[in-house]
């Protein structure tokens, strides 16, 4: 039963308002004043807040403002009630972090959709999805409810893919995202030199060519490329992108769920642009390793191409062959077979990313 508390001078309105909801199923608690509001909202823990604007005290903007500082009672929804109707109190009170706003008097039907929109509304809000394909369908389910929409396709096929072959290339249409349900993916930027950047290694439970699909231009931001055995989905553009224009909180909830390589990007610039080259090369390393693509001397590692390297790396081949032959000779890595790459001492190539 999900809990709402009122906050409410006026005695009669307060009651009122108590009453219906109770009869609609709702565990209500009520309070006079602001002052006391706030204390009842800590201990009790609503599910939403229906707060009165004009009160003596504490008014309705002091009480949202001193549960937004409170992390027990930040995320709860929050209604204004008002008998001003003036557009700046409601300009006000959504400003300040206000969900929605009720001016008294106010129908019963009136009060039951705006709670029922608000707590719908938190709770796809707070939900956490899966980054793989279950979640991916169960959010697009989801939001399609939420948004009351039925024609949104959301069953995908996977095809199969082989070494060479290639996903997607830098400045075609950009139409679909994919999901990386088993294998490897690399993702990389072509200067005009001709020499590749790789912005990106994908495995299982990524996605790629997210990031281009929110580019206004519409076209592929970068090029895929398979880099072992790979099963993968295509998903449409057309799917999902009503659901990102028409409503700013599916938005906000899918490009949290396939966003999950930029603060690698961004990064990876950083460090491109003022590390030196042992240092880039240390941290790609220790990236791949924690990807579970490069593993330490005991296990046999991957063997990774060397101009895949050097792309991630930012500089020629060449270069970092010779990075590598000194890290094999500080005893940082060692070479298995067939040129695989194992960690021999992880301590000391972190020490190397963190100081060069």
């Amino acid at each position: 039963m999900k809990k709402i508390l009122i906050i409410e001078d006026n005695e009669d309105v307060r009651e009122n308002t108590a009453e219906l909801l109770k009869l609609a199923h709702y565990n209500v608690c009520t309070s006079a004043d602001g002052a006391s509001g706030i204390q009842k909202a800590r201990s009790f823990i609503p599910d939403l807040i229906i707060c009165d604007i004009m009160m003596p005290g504490l008014d309705g903007y002091q009480v949202l403002e001193a549960l937004q500082a409170n992390t027990k009672t930040a995320g709860v929804p929050f209604v204004f009630l008002s008998a001003k109707a003036d557009k700046s109190d409601v300009r006000k009170g959504m400003n300040l972090g206000a969900d929605d706003y009720l001016t008294k008097p106010f129908e019963e039907h009136e009060l039951l959709e705006a709670i029922n929109s608000r707590l719908k509304r938190h709770e796809f809000l707070q939900k956490e999805y899966s980054k793989d394909m279950s979640g991916l369908h169960a959010f697009l389910e989801e939001a399609a409810a939420f948004l009351n929409l039925d024609y949104i396709e959301r069953i995908y096929y996977s095809k199969n893919y082989e070494p060479k072959d290639l996903l997607f290339m830098e400045g075609n249409a950009a139409n679909f995202l994919y999901y990386v349900k088993q294998g490897l993916v690399k993702s990389y930027k072509s200067t005009e030199g001709g020499k590749e950047l790789i912005t990106g290694i994908s495995q299982e439970g990524d996605f790629v060519g997210a990031l281009s699909l929110l580019n206004p231009e519409g076209i592929y931001l970068e090029s895929a490329l398979i880099l072992e055995h790979s099963e993968i989905y295509r998903i449409p553009k057309s799917d999902f992108i009503q659901l990102l224009e028409e409503n700013k909180i599916v938005s906000k909830k899918f490009i949290e769920l396939i966003s999950n390589n930029l603060i690698d990007a961004q990064e990876q610039l950083v460090n491109l642009a003022y590390s030196p080259v042992r240092k880039r090369l240390a941290l790609v390393l220790i990236k791949l390793q924690r990807a579970g693509l490069i593993q330490d001397a005991t296990h046999r590692g991957i063997d990774i191409a060397r101009e895949d390297l050097a792309g991630m790396v930012g500089t020629a081949t060449e270069t970092v062959i010779r990075a590598l032959s000194e890290l094999k000779e500080n005893g940082v890595i060692r070479m298995g077979k067939a040129r695989r790459i194992l960690i021999a001492n992880p301590d000391k190539l972190q020490e190397i990313a963190s100081y060069g």
